[in-house]
């Protein structure tokens, strides 16, 4: 069997953002583990500009909106790692979910919130929901929250408590997993 591949966007890009955090345990747990092969999608790296147009509709798209497309696409899954600011997400994560279209269509999406906060981003996940859902992404039903991020995971994706945040981890990466197997046997019928 094929490992799934799998895409995990950085979403934050401010300075001493702690979302990332996340985004890198997932990378090594799910590598350490040899769950999947894993390609980061930083959004700190790539610098976007504001975009005023679809990808599919600009008449000469960058490469690099060029190559974070053909990232989305390939993916079997799609782990979104973002903060909750002022309860919505970053405006770096609407401009690239709104640059795409069909590369999101059925995409097995699972969403981590992050909060320096007690709540861990609960109610980021209303709006970003709802935004995967009209671009008809599939969600995962798990989600991932991480309170008080600062005190959860060191900068380079340590966890704390990596017995207990591992085992909360299996739990969200199996519904992931599931969700794609499920759409391989449906082919595109989902």
């Amino acid at each position: 069997m094929n490992m799934p591949q799998i895409a995990i966007i950085s979403s934050s890009v401010r300075k001493g953002r702690n979302s990332h955090r996340v985004a890198l345990y997932f990378k090594h747990y799910l590598e350490e583990n040899k769950l999947a092969a894993v390609e980061m999608l930083d959004l700190n790296e790539y610098h976007f500009p504001l975009f005023d147009e679809r990808l599919r509709y600009q008449m000469n798209p960058s490469e690099a909106a060029l190559d974070f497309a053909g990232k989305v696409k390939h993916a079997d899954g799609v782990i979104i790692v973002t903060p909750e600011y002022n309860g919505g997400y970053p405006a770096s994560l609407k401009n690239v979910v709104d640059l795409l279209y069909d590369e999101w269509h059925h995409k097995p999406v699972a969403v981590a919130t992050v909060s320096d906060g007690s709540l861990g981003g609960s109610q980021v996940i209303i709006s970003l929901q709802y935004t995967l859902w009209k671009i008809q992404a599939w969600t995962v039903p798990a989600r991932f929250a991480v309170p008080l991020v600062k005190e959860t995971f060191d900068e380079n994706g340590n966890p704390a408590d990596r017995a207990a945040i591992d085992k909360r981890a299996a739990n969200f990466i199996k519904e992931l997993f599931r969700c794609i197997e499920a759409k391989k046997r449906e082919g595109d019928t989902i």
